[in-house]
């Protein structure tokens, strides 16, 4: 029984170690992926001309690197980041792998909320009015398929079909303001759901940080949860887990998280429903690994996806959307028909 016990012991360090290091290194292809972005574009800079000009004033170069490539890079890499993990979350609590913010309806819910704000202010792209808005339409939505699911007691299944039609719901409402906003309103919201990262700034990348990095600790401190919720309801209440008051406060981050990318960067999408399942099949379902690796995985899928689109059709920009519902289609696909009998 004691030697029994060390085997096991022994089992869980080395699993525990090759997680780690699956997350070092994910970590390390981002930080490369993030250096390449900053050697994409149209002005021609050698390696040799992104480093020095990164470090030093150099005029038109340094200019390029620190307001266009730079703000570029790292907002993509915190919008991956937040997508990955608030997919991660999602799928958590609803231990069901379509769950994702997208397939949930809370980013159309926190599309709508940014697109009501452009359009009523009428003063195009307003930082916080945008972040606030994103934030409270996603709470509604996360708040109202919870509601759904305690009321009916309603399976997961279930969740995931009220997601998809409050989708359709926040989309139409979307396209009604649309069809009420004068031709520069239609113009940006357009764009805007094209999923871009040009406007990308550091005011923008300031708040989106708050948003999508401050959940994350709390989320992380609660991985045994996700751990043992993992096994059930019934399981994780004789464990001491709280599945309700876990499941609320889980929602709500992972809600601040979707919002903060969505509301400046439009819709990007995919990112959340792939990016834990790669991760997952090179990690596990630990989420003290899988939580902080699907959020690197999710901001290598778009960091990477951004340099696609500024390098296939060069000097032409493909949306940043575009790319991530190319990479994301066939892999949703591959999913629905790998795992259909045994989720559905």
């Amino acid at each position: 029984m004691h030697r029994r016990a060390e085997d096991l012991s022994r089992l869980y360090r080395a699993r525990t170690g090759a997680s780690a290091f699956s997350l070092a290194l994910a970590l390390l292809l981002l930080l490369t992926a993030m250096a390449a972005g900053l050697h994409v574009g149209a002005s021609g800079m050698g390696w040799s001309e992104v480093v020095f000009s990164l470090f030093q004033d150099t005029g038109r170069n340094h200019s390029i690197i620190w307001m266009l490539r730079l703000p570029r890079v790292i907002m993509a890499a915190l919008v991956g980041f937040g997508m990955g993990l608030a997919g991660a979350v999602f799928q958590a609590i609803l231990r069901n792998p379509l769950a994702s913010p997208f397939t949930l309806g809370v980013g159309s819910a926190a599309g709508f909320g940014a697109v009501t704000v452009i359009l009523l202010l009428n003063r195009g792209f307003q930082t916080w009015p945008m972040a606030l808005g994103a934030f409270c339409f996603s709470i509604l939505s996360a708040v109202f398929i919870l509601a759904v699911a305690k009321m009916k007691r309603a399976s997961s299944e279930t969740m995931i079909l009220t997601g998809i039609a409050q989708m359709f719901l926040f989309s139409s409402l979307t396209s009604l303001f649309q069809y009420m906003g004068t031709m520069e309103q239609v113009h940006e919201v357009v764009f805007w759901f094209f999923g871009s990262l040009s406007k990308a700034g550091w005011p923008q990348i300031g708040l989106a940080a708050a948003m999508i990095l401050i959940p994350f600790p709390f989320l992380l401190w609660r991985a045994w949860d996700f751990n043992l919720l993992a096994s059930g309801d019934d399981s994780a209440l004789s464990l001491g887990v709280n599945v309700i008051r876990l499941r609320m406060s889980a929602v709500v981050a992972a809600s601040l998280v979707s919002a903060g990318g969505i509301c400046f960067t439009g819709v990007i999408g995919f990112v959340g429903l792939v990016a834990p399942h790669i991760t997952r099949m090179v990690i596990g379902n630990d989420h003290r690994f899988l939580l902080p690796a699907s959020g690197i995985v999710g901001g290598l899928i778009v960091v990477t996806a951004d340099i696609l689109g500024r390098s296939l059709w060069a000097p032409q920009v493909i949306p940043i959307g575009i790319v991530t519902s190319f990479i994301g289609v066939p892999f949703f696909f591959y999913l629905l028909m790998k795992r259909s009998r045994e989720y559905w």
